[in-house]
Order: structure tokens, then sequence, then C-alpha cells
């Protein structure tokens, strides 16, 4: 919020409660009377601190700091009651509520300690007060209105500021997260290409088909990789997914051509012929399953057994991506699709985390199941297409 906004909104709250001249002249007529009590208000302020633990941890500089604190809160309660509310006084009160965010102090305990404040400061008008009771309930009401006015100041500034602070972070954490992304994506085709590369170097009088099919590798891994990072790209930037008509059947193959099966690993795919076509983002969704399926892989480095299976399930379209690996830890099932979290010890922990973020997206869900030495299952759950029209 800028500034002028922040002003302009006190001075909405000031209409809001009913803040006029007359209850600035209270307030300045009060002032005398509160004076002489300050000193010690501000001492049973800083000594209930010292009780609670959570607001005691934000003092780090000892006694130093805290006679300086007091110094500062003395200050601020003279302008509290100081009589000039202007456009200084406002600003001063939004960086009270900014320095808070910075010290991580929770919003709520100013919200105890101006409550504290305010019950003391009332008690020493009424142990002071000679004039009519009724003019002390219009100032006790009055100093209410302002003591309301600078908290919700506070309050306000806090929130702005903690949220700016938080969509800093998520936004680092998304810049990061789509870069992991992309070298996930990349480094499997990228080895492919290398080992292609490789062959047409240093191979002695390879037959033409030999060089033709590395060359048509190269070519597909290449367009396999412009697709991770357009589709990435898009994911990153929130957009609405293309979504359109998509046979899973088809959508398997191609990315079990993309990354085939490795040490003994037996595949096997049943998505019956007159399984309705689901509606995704092709790219995206190709980004799932390969991410599924070479975790599949990863997890049976001695061999094993892929089934891959598609159902109609309660209006629904669900695939199963089942291996018999190593299976996955109970303390690690309740975290392995958050973000930089892995069981691997050379993975980045982004893998999961995309796919469920993709599915997410394109109306879908990832939910897994697991047991030690038994093996995994990934079931990816998608909305089928509408009847009409064709399908990828």
């Amino acid at each position: 919020m800028t500034t002028d906004r922040f002003h302009d909104r006190y001075r909405e709250l000031q209409s809001y409660v009913g803040w006029g001249d007359e209850d600035v002249r209270r307030i300045v007529a009060a002032a005398p009377l509160l004076e002489p009590h300050l000193p010690a208000l501000i001492d049973d302020f800083y000594a209930e601190i010292e009780r609670h633990p959570e607001t005691r941890r934000v003092i780090t500089g000892g006694p130093e700091q805290i006679e300086r604190l007091k110094g500062t809160l003395l200050g601020w309660v003279r302008e509290l009651i100081g009589g000039r509310y202007d456009d200084d006084y406002v600003d001063r009160r939004w960086r009270v509520g900014w320095r808070h965010v910075e010290i991580g102090l929770d919003q709520v305990y100013t919200n105890v300690a101006l409550s504290r404040l305010r019950t003391g400061l009332s008690r020493a008008l009424h142990e002071t007060w000679q004039e009519d009771g009724r003019r002390l309930r219009e100032t006790v009401r009055s100093l209410n209105k302002l003591l309301d006015l600078d908290l919700a100041i506070i309050e306000d500034a806090y929130q702005a500021e903690y949220t700016s602070r938080l969509q800093q972070t998520e936004r680092l954490a998304t810049l990061g997260q789509v870069a992991g992304g992309v070298a996930h994506e990349l480094r499997n085709p990228l080895n492919v290409v290398k080992t292609s590369v490789y062959y047409l170097l240093n191979a002695r009088n390879p037959t033409p088909e030999k060089r033709a099919e590395h060359l048509k590798r190269i070519e597909r891994h290449v367009e396999l990789a412009d697709n991770a990072i357009t589709a990435l790209s898009r994911f990153a930037k929130m957009p609405v997914p293309n979504l359109c008509p998509i046979r899973l059947a088809t959508c398997v193959r191609e990315v079990l051509e993309m990354n085939p099966s490795h040490g003994g690993v037996e595949v096997e795919v049943d998505i019956p012929a007159g399984l309705s076509p689901v509606l995704a983002d092709v790219d995206q969704l190709r980004i799932v399953f390969g991410n599924l399926i070479r975790n599949a892989f990863d997890a049976m480095p001695s061999g094993g057994r892929l089934v891959i299976e598609a159902r109609q399930a309660d209006g629904a379209v669900e695939v199963a991506i089942r291996d018999s690996g190593t299976g996955i830890p109970p303390e690690s099932l309740s975290r392995i699709m958050e973000p930089l979290y892995s069981t691997k010890a050379r993975g980045l922990g982004l893998g999961l985390a995309i796919a469920r973020s993709i599915l997410e997206k394109n109306q879908g869900s990832l939910r897994v199941t697991s047991q030690v030495g038994h093996g995994s299952t990934f079931t990816v759950r998608l909305t089928p297409a509408p009847e009409a029209g064709g399908a990828e």
C-alpha cells in the first residue's frame, strides 16, 4: 500500500469510529493527568513481557535494550496523548507494525499489550479525575477510540508487510522450483543426446542405419527437452492449461518410448481400448507420467516389474503406476510430494511436487500408497473428456 493510500486509510478509520475535534480536546486535556503515571505503566508493560517466552525471545540485547525500548514506548505514549494526529503520526504507527514483522513478534501480542496499556491508562484517569463522572466517561471513550485506531493501523501495517514478505518468499521458492524443475526434466534427454553424440563422434565406420538411428534419437530428445521447457515455462506463469481430449494409451506409450526401461525391469501396460479420453494439457501430462515412470525405474535398481493400468473410477479416469521396488518409508510418505524433499541421495525433490501441481491445474490429483520392500503405487486421477470431439 502506498503512503498516501495509507494516510487515507487512517482518515477513513477515524471517520468510521466517529473520531473528531472534540475527542482530540478531551485527550489533550487529560494528558497532564496521565503524564505522572506513564513511567509506572511502562515498567509494568516490560515486566509483563519478561514473564512470557514468546515476547521475551525478541528482546536479544539484555537490560540495555529494555531501557532503550522503555524510552521508545514512553515517547510513543506521549505522542498518543499529544493531540497531533497527522500523517507523520500515522507513519510512525505504521513502522511499529513493520518492525514487529521484522523481529518475528506475532501480532496477537501487540493486541494484548495494548489491552494492558489501555487498562493502565483508564485506571490512571479514574484515580486522578476531579471533574464530573460524565466528562470522565466521555474522555475514556475518546481514549478507547484513539487506542483502537492505533491498534488498527499497526495491525494493518503488520498484515501488509507480512503478506509482502510472504509473497516474496513464495516468488523465490517458485523461481527455484521452476529452475530445478527445468534441470530435472532436461537431464534425461541431454544424457541421451550426449550418448548419441559420443557414438557418432567415436564410432568407427558406423552403418548408415546406425547413424540415422542416433540422429533420430537426438532429434526426438531435443524435441522432448523443448516440450519440457515450454510446458514448465507455461506452468511457472500460472496459465490456464490447454485442456484437450487425450488418449491415455498414446500418451503413456510416447512417454515409455522416451523413458525406456533399464536394469531388467519388465513393463506391463493395461489400458483398455474403450477407455474414455481424458481432459488435460498433453505436454504437462507427459511430464507427470515421465516423472512417475522414472521414479519407478529408480526404485527398482536390481530389476522388477512396472505395471501401468487405467480404469474408469467414480466418474473419473484413474491411472495406477505400480512398481515392485524398495517402497517408501512411512516417515517419508506424508512428505514425498513436498518441494525439495527427496528420498534419493542425488534427487532434487521436485519431480513429484511438479507432478502434483500440474495435475491440480489440470483438474486432477495424485495419491500414493507404499510398503517398504514391496513397492509403491502412484495413482493419477483425471477428468474424462466430453463425448464429442477427437483425442490426441
